[in-house]
C-alpha cells in the first residue's frame, strides 16, 4: 500500500503554454512523498524550468521555490513576468526576490 497522496498542481501563464506545447495538461496530479518535497524539486519533476518560475502558491499563500510541499497541498506555479501591481499585492515579487537570492 502506498503512503503517497495525490496533490493537484496547476501551471499559470507561460508555464501553462509550455506544458500545452509539449502535449501535457496544465493541471496534473502528482505523488508527494510522506516527508514532502521542495517546490523546486517538484518543478524539476514536472520538467518546468525553475528560472522561469517566480513563485508558487501553496494552499492560496505565495512562497518561494524553497517551500516544502506536503501531500494534499494545493499547488500552483506562477511564471516570471506577471505584470503590474499584482506582483506586489499577492507577494509574488517578494517570493521571486527570495528565489533569486538562493
Amino acid at each position: 500500500m502506498s503512503t503517497q497522496t495525490n496533490t493537484t498542481v496547476r501551471m499559470f501563464g507561460a508555464l501553462h503554454t509550455l506544458r500545452k506545447e509539449r502535449g501535457l495538461q496544465s493541471t496534473t496530479e502528482v505523488n508527494i512523498p510522506p516527508g514532502g518535497c521542495a517546490a523546486w524539486d517538484l518543478a524539476c519533476k514536472l520538467d518546468l524550468p525553475p528560472e522561469k518560475i517566480e513563485a508558487v502558491f501553496v494552499n492560496r499563500i505565495v512562497y518561494g521555490l524553497d517551500h516544502l510541499i506536503q501531500a494534499g497541498d494545493r499547488v500552483a506555479f506562477v511564471p516570471t513576468g506577471i505584470p503590474g501591481p499584482h506582483r506586489f499585492l499577492l507577494g509574488i515579487f517578494e517570493a521571486g526576490r527570495q528565489n533569486r537570492q538562493n
